[in-house]
């Protein structure tokens, strides 16, 4: 991965938004990919006549897994995580098309990450200020085209949602519904269309810089390196 140049902001360059702001925004005080769906089993497919006759037939040594045999399972929820249960492209005034959660959080995407192949370069703290859209693999879409979404197995063994093959997350800087104060963030980040496409709309004036991590605040550090 390419070694991108961090972003200095002095208090001067952190601007608030435009008349594109949402409510309550203070720009001085920012507060290979996988299918979402298992297809079903074939229930059309004509059994073995001798194999239905003799019912140990079918527990030949070396046979395939049976089609009850239980998916490997996903690593545990980080405390405090919650799953992405939907995904619904939605209109904004002056922002345009957005994609939210169920809760009505809008989706980032991130430029450091990839989508060919899909992979995320956000953890540790940039996770806890861009918190990953998280899957059981079963997401609720409407307005968002099931084509477009699958997942990534993060390094942690979650399982992330994507759309168009990029990562999705939320950001703690909205701190309700219809928010987008994560807009622009860094110069790298950005509300995420319905197609996966960069939201380009009611970019902030500057560059706005990301709410602190809270493991940073809690421990009072100053030398972190966090600058997404």
């Amino acid at each position: 991965m390419a070694k991108m140049k961090r972003t200095v902001v002095v208090a001067s360059a952190m601007v608030a938004l435009t008349a594109c702001a949402p409510a309550g925004y203070n720009g001085a005080d920012p507060g290979v990919a996988e299918p979402v769906a298992v297809a079903a089993a074939d229930s059309t497919s004509t059994p073995d006549p001798e194999s239905s006759a003799d019912p140990e037939a079918s527990a030949e040594p070396g046979a395939s897994a049976s089609p009850g045999a239980e998916p490997e399972a996903d690593a545990p929820l980080p405390d405090g995580a919650e799953l992405t249960e939907s995904l619904t492209g939605k209109k904004f005034p002056r922002m345009g098309s957005a994609v939210v959660n169920q809760d009505g959080f809008l989706l980032y995407r991130f430029d450091r990450d990839s989508n060919d192949p899909p992979a995320t370069n956000c953890e540790d703290q940039c996770a806890e200020v861009w918190p990953p859209a998280l899957t059981d693999g079963n997401p609720k879409l409407k307005g968002v085209s099931d084509d477009a979404v699958g997942t990534i197995t993060r390094p942690d063994g979650t399982r992330q949602i994507t759309l168009d093959g990029w990562p999705l997350y939320t950001y703690i800087g909205d701190k309700k519904p219809g928010q987008w104060k994560g807009q622009g963030v860094g110069g790298t980040w950005f509300v995420v269309n319905p197609d996966g496409s960069k939201n380009l709309e009611c970019l902030p004036k500057g560059t706005p810089k990301a709410v602190e991590p809270p493991s940073k605040t809690k421990s009072d550090s100053s030398d972190s390196d966090y600058d997404y």
